[in-house]
């Protein structure tokens, strides 16, 4: 009675153990799927010139080129040296000009297509010069003749201060004082004169520095073959 007893208890215990080995299963499937693959085989040849081969990258390598091959042997990719931090400052640092370079470039071709736009030709560029320089004339021929108005001031103060030659502290105040706001009103006209004329040598020297670049510009463009024209088919009857 002990002994069936016993066996029926049994029953529940294997029953149990056999579903916990059908729980672990699919935990294994899938533990199987995830489980890392070797994703190719690196190849090099080392400082000895020996050819070595390995699942993962090889430190004997380190300083040279390393290739990745699918498992068909075709190259899948390529590994750069690993670079040390000098390298890796220098290499940047070699980039970073390549980049500024490149962006010179690009700049100064945005520039030269913008001149181009702006002066198709020679004349259309003369013109804007001879505008730009009548403007800065204007100005100039107006500070020529307030001058001129000062100067004629000038005169009579000056003759009025003949008397006191021997002495110019006796003339009177407000003579004295019109004569030193005159020539300082004039020196001021001189020194402005004198930025106009400057104003018109920049002038000058950019539109010549654009002159420069737009004949070479000019050239290429002329010398550019020009695009095919497509003419148009007649229209064919219709019957």
């Amino acid at each position: 009675m002990l002994k069936l007893t016993a066996g029926r208890a049994a029953l529940p215990g294997a029953a149990l153990l056999h579903g916990a080995l059908l729980l672990c299963l699919p935990a294994l499937a899938l533990a199987q799927a995830q489980a890392p693959t070797t994703q190719g085989i690196y190849t090099c040849v080392d400082a000895k010139g020996r050819n070595l081969t390995s699942d993962r990258l090889i430190p004997e390598c380190n300083d040279r080129e390393q290739k990745m091959l699918n498992p068909s042997g075709t190259i899948k990719a390529r590994v750069g040296p690993t670079l040390t931090a000098q390298e890796r400052v220098e290499l940047e640092a070699k980039e970073r000009t390549q980049q500024e370079e490149q962006a010179r470039l690009n700049e100064e071709k945005r520039r030269d297509r913008a001149l181009l736009v702006r002066y198709p030709n020679k004349s259309v560029h003369d013109k804007e010069r001879a505008g730009a320089l009548a403007q800065i004339d204007v100005v100039k021929q107006a500070a020529l003749h307030r001058s001129e108005e000062l100067a004629r001031q000038r005169v009579p103060l000056l003759e009025e201060m003949e008397f006191y030659k021997k002495n110019p502290a006796k003339a009177p105040p407000p003579v004295r004082r019109a004569l030193e706001e005159v020539g300082q009103s004039i020196a001021i006209q001189v020194r402005f004169i004198a930025d106009q004329d400057a104003e018109i040598k920049r002038v000058n020297a950019r539109f010549d520095e654009e002159l420069a670049r737009l004949k070479q510009l000019w050239a290429q463009q002329a010398a550019a073959p020009a695009a095919p024209k497509t003419h148009a088919k007649p229209d064919q009857p219709s019957f």
